[in-house]
């Protein structure tokens, strides 16, 4: 399993899975994106490269997503897929690269909207068998 909805009162919660915590982040951002629209269904015509740098594990998460909401709202980019994800943390930072695959969004049906990433309830947690992620979208 890549991830399942959480019950929320208001927003919706993802949680994410994954052996490594590259692919539990892209998980946790495929699962936020996957309310709007199926992402298995989103070709990939576009990419776009992605880099990061953050203090923390979890500014790094909402940095992350934030930054795909952002190309949503701006340049209609809806993503399908990651590729050459890279997490890697240095003395005092993470930084996350990866290039990001998908389509402009107009070319879909689209079902609702994401307004925010939020710090809430986020959760980054590593497990025996890899990592687990909890993360709110405001919608």
């Amino acid at each position: 399993m890549k991830y399942k909805y959480i019950d929320h009162t208001a927003d919706l919660k993802v949680r994410a899975y994954g052996k490594t915590l590259e692919e539990a982040f892209a998980n946790a951002a495929i699962g936020g994106f996957d309310f709007l629209t199926d992402t298995t269904k989103i070709k990939k015509k576009t990419e776009k490269k992605i880099s990061i740098k953050s203090k923390r594990l979890e500014a790094l998460l909402y940095d992350f997503l934030e930054e795909l909401l952002f190309l949503l709202d701006t340049e209609s980019f809806i993503i399908s897929d990651f590729k050459d994800m890279k997490i890697k943390q240095a003395k005092d930072k993470f930084e996350l690269t990866c290039v990001a695959q998908g389509d402009s969004y107009k070319n879909y049906d689209v079902k609702g909207d994401i307004k925010a990433i939020t710090y809430s309830e986020m959760l980054i947690k590593k497990e025996k068998t890899g990592f687990v992620i909890e993360a709110v979208f405001d919608i």
